[in-house]
């Protein structure tokens, strides 16, 4: 690997910007004019194009009204138009609020009302879900389509940028202006507003190319949506760090994975361990040998995982990592090595030296730092920390103990400094690479009329990660069937959150408090065999 250009270097042969994401955006422009920097499908915006397009987008914002410090939220498979509408965000000083576009109706109204959004950007496809989620909000934000399909007779946003005179503006957002607001979901059942600054986001996109040693015009493929913190800043943001192309694809498919691979010319891709563990049972007919990918970024990994891709597909180099959307880029195996299979990495530092390193400690109860290899909670200082939860100050202040930030998760320090994970504190199920939360799905469960409690907890996953498990109480006279809580929970739920097994049992264990004691439901083997799987 002694042919690869250091990552500082990568960095560095773009002229110096101020953490802004637009100063960022432009000096690369400067650099790479003619380069492709997105594609998508069939088309190519090269950066020249993409700053043009940047322009428009600011000019047909300004039009719409849209000022500083306005939120839009924004509900859309991955598209181009995402990536040129943050750029002109960010310009603009406006926030964007991404959010799954699979999401129920209610899920998104929370989310909208929560931060306030005063338009919504989304894909046709869910037009009509977005309609429904703000009908009924006080103030009702205005709705464009990110892009326009055939049946669909609305315009696009490149159609609506186009057509907009241009208007004279400047520059707004700087390195400490809000650029996203991504909702994570918590133990109180309500998802969190996480805020990140544009130098927050830059120093994490930066950073990914130390972690993933991108080199010039690379060519990053992303399957993963670009409402989650990975895609955002660790694709996203790490191809326009090294000045590489970023290749989007719509929606992942495991079926067109490695015909999409090949065909794009990608060199890198992330994924999470759900995605991976798909891919390694597809039919091997599906596999495309002529792809050129050769480094992949997922957690956690396993010898199998990594013997499938290595041996049978071809990709040299996978990276394990740690982090989350309040502490983007903590953790990572190095990619020189070595690495150390099931690890969270080391300390994972943005390349230049003059930026602060993350630290990472591991806490007892009394917040203590505990001895090396005991088990305890993992605690984070970072370069790269969130500004704080959306109008949550006391969250944001319960997330915090003598400056360092509380992950919620227990693990591990070995001699080598290597972490490892061992447990979540919280009350959070890991499914697909999404954190869910139990109270939230338990909220939605526990209003069917015949259930009189419930408790949700993750079980171990054939994918990786966790499935749902909800173990639920019928009300006295009441006989609801498993079929029949299903059938309520889609009515509540997105397909992520919905239970894969439900089963029925007589009473719940509790706490002193009076609090469901989900712990002792855990391993859950015998709920399991009585469960109906609803996979």
């Amino acid at each position: 690997m002694s042919e690869l250009i250091p990552p500082l270097n990568v960095i560095e042969s773009f002229a110096s910007h101020n953490f802004s994401v637009f100063d960022f955006f432009i000096k690369r422009v400067f650099a790479l004019e003619s380069a492709p920097m997105v594609e998508f499908e069939d088309e190519a915006l090269s950066w020249k194009e993409s700053a043009h397009m940047v322009e428009k987008a600011c000019s047909w914002l300004i039009s719409k009204g849209v000022k500083e410090g306005d939120r839009i939220g924004l509900m859309a498979y991955n598209h181009p138009s995402t990536v040129v509408l943050f750029i002109a965000c960010a310009k603009l000083g406006i926030v964007i609020v991404p959010c799954n576009p699979d999401f129920a109706a209610n899920e998104a109204k929370y989310i909208f009302e929560h931060a306030q959004v005063i338009a919504v950007i989304c894909s046709t496809e869910v037009q009509a879900k977005v309609l429904d989620a703000t009908k009924e909000m006080s103030t009702k934000p205005w709705i464009a389509l990110n892009d326009q399909t055939k049946e669909s007779t609305e315009p696009g946003l490149r159609a609506l940028w186009l057509e907009c005179p241009t208007v004279e503006h400047e520059q707004v957002g700087q390195a400490n202006s809000t650029c996203l607001i991504i909702y994570t979901s918590g133990t109180t059942g309500f998802p969190k507003g996480v805020m990140h600054s544009q130098r927050s986001y830059l120093l994490t996109a930066e950073a990914f190319v130390q972690r993933m040693f991108l080199q010039p015009r690379e060519r990053v493929m992303c399957v993963l949506p670009l409402f989650h913190i990975n895609a955002l800043m660790y694709s996203m943001g790490g191809a326009m760090a090294c000045g590489g192309t970023l290749i989007l694809i719509k929606k992942f498919s495991a079926s067109q994975f490695w015909h999409q691979a090949a065909k794009t010319r990608a060199t890198e891709v992330n994924v999470i361990m759900s995605a991976a563990a798909i891919l390694a049972r597809r039919p091997l007919s599906e596999f495309n040998p002529e792809h050129c990918i050769k480094k992949m970024f997922l957690a956690p990994l396993n010898q199998d995982l990594k013997d499938t891709f290595t041996q049978r597909f071809g990709v040299n180099t996978l990276i394990e990592c740690y982090g989350m959307t309040e502490i983007p880029g903590v953790l990572s195996n190095p990619f020189l090595g070595p690495h150390k299979i099931g690890s969270m990495g080391m300390i994972s530092a943005h390349p230049s030296p003059q930026i602060e390193r993350p630290q990472v400690i591991i806490l007892d109860d009394d917040g203590q730092e505990v001895k090396l290899g005991e088990v305890g909670e993992i605690a984070v200082k970072t370069p790269t920390i969130m500004q704080g939860y959306y109008k949550d100050p006391e969250q944001t202040q319960q997330s915090f103990s003598n400056g360092w930030f509380l992950t919620g998760d227990l693990g591990f320090k070995d001699k080598d400094d290597f972490f490892f994970f061992f447990t979540r504190k919280k009350d959070i199920i890991r499914r697909k690479g999404e954190n869910l939360s139990g109270a939230e799905i338990d909220n939605a469960i526990s209003i069917h009329p015949d259930v009189s409690e419930c408790a949700s907890i993750g079980v171990p996953s054939d994918l990786g990660d966790e499935e749902v498990l909800v173990a639920v109480v019928a009300r006295s006279g009441s006989n609801p069937t498993p079929q029949d809580i299903m059938t309520h929970a889609k009515t509540q739920l997105s397909a992520l959150k919905l239970p894969r097994y439900i089963v029925m049992v007589d009473s719940l264990p509790h706490t002193g408090s009076m609090k469901i004691a989900k712990f002792k439901l855990k391993p859950a083997t015998e709920l399991l065999k009585r469960a109906t799987d609803f996979s």
